[in-house]
């Protein structure tokens, strides 16, 4: 488990990001932030498509960066949405791909003291590997 701070700061950044979604059909919005081995943070929030099949979720566009950024090695994420929902199944394989024990930290948009924490290897139990 990561220390507390760290943990704040994760999701400090998922919050803010989330304010940055692109929604404008579902209306939900979403915040991520994942944590690179190196300690540095990368943000992303979701990004819609009138062609729904071309949305991309907010945990991919934080992957996405934090590799475009040089990471190669993710130890935590954080997942900012209304409710707490956890990451999709594509999102979990992604996540994967980069970190299979990593700590996954779930918080309710509308109510940011309402935090869970778990492994995404819980979340994926069987993660596909080559």
């Amino acid at each position: 488990m990561m220390e507390s701070k760290v943990q704040q700061q994760l999701i400090d950044a998922a919050l803010a990001s989330r304010q940055q979604a692109y929604a404008p059909y579902s209306k939900f919005l979403v915040g991520a932030a994942v944590l690179a081995e190196d300690g540095s943070i990368t943000a992303g929030a979701n990004v819609e498509n009138a062609s729904y099949g071309l949305t991309i979720c907010a945990e991919r566009v934080a992957v996405g960066a934090a590799v475009a950024n040089g990471a190669r090695k993710l130890s935590a994420v954080a997942v900012v949405t209304s409710g707490g929902a956890s990451p999709c199944g594509a999102c979990r394989q992604v996540l994967a791909e980069f970190g299979g024990a990593m700590d996954v930290v779930l918080v309710d948009a509308d109510d940011p003291t309402n935090v869970r924490t778990m492994t995404l290897d819980e979340l994926l139990p069987e993660q596909f590997e080559l």
